[in-house]
């Protein structure tokens, strides 16, 4: 059997972490793959309107209203008037859905973690290290310093 190659290696990557996801939402009570990206934008962004919304998650304006809509009956997203136009409807999260996102997190760090254990000891921090520099790209491009990657 030949060695695992670079595209082998990100596949099983990409399965493992939606994998890690799709079972935390579960087992937070089914929330939705796009609530959970709308709740992640609102945490990274801190404060959207409806259009900045449905523009970081490409979904039309009218589609981000239902969602929010959903997201605000759980009471995880606070609407309220905006400050600068009041025409716009301020979107942030409530202490619930920064709380929310807290369990999912610290759920899936759990099982990508119990992966982590099964590699050699002596192996492990060659890992991590690996994967923070895979990594890297990403963090960039949500502090904003590497528009390019996506």
């Amino acid at each position: 059997m030949s060695p695992p190659t670079a595209d082998d290696a990100l596949l099983a990557l990409a399965r493992l972490a939606m994998d890690a996801s799709v079972r935390a939402a579960g087992e937070l009570g089914g929330i939705s793959p796009v609530q959970l990206r709308a709740l992640t934008a609102l945490r990274h962004r801190g404060r959207l309107n409806l259009a900045q919304l449905a523009e970081e998650m490409g979904i039309t304006v009218s589609t981000a209203s239902r969602l929010v809509d959903r997201l605000a009956g759980a009471e995880w997203v606070r609407r309220a008037p905006s400050t600068r136009d009041r025409r716009e409807i301020s979107l942030t999260l409530t202490a619930s859905g920064t709380t929310l996102l807290r369990r999912f997190d610290d759920r899936r760090v759990a099982l990508l973690r119990s992966c982590l254990d099964r590699v050699p000891a002596e192996r492990r921090d060659d890992v991590v290290t690996a994967l923070a520099e895979l990594a890297a790209p990403a963090a960039r491009t949500l502090s904003g310093s590497d528009a390019d990657w996506r």
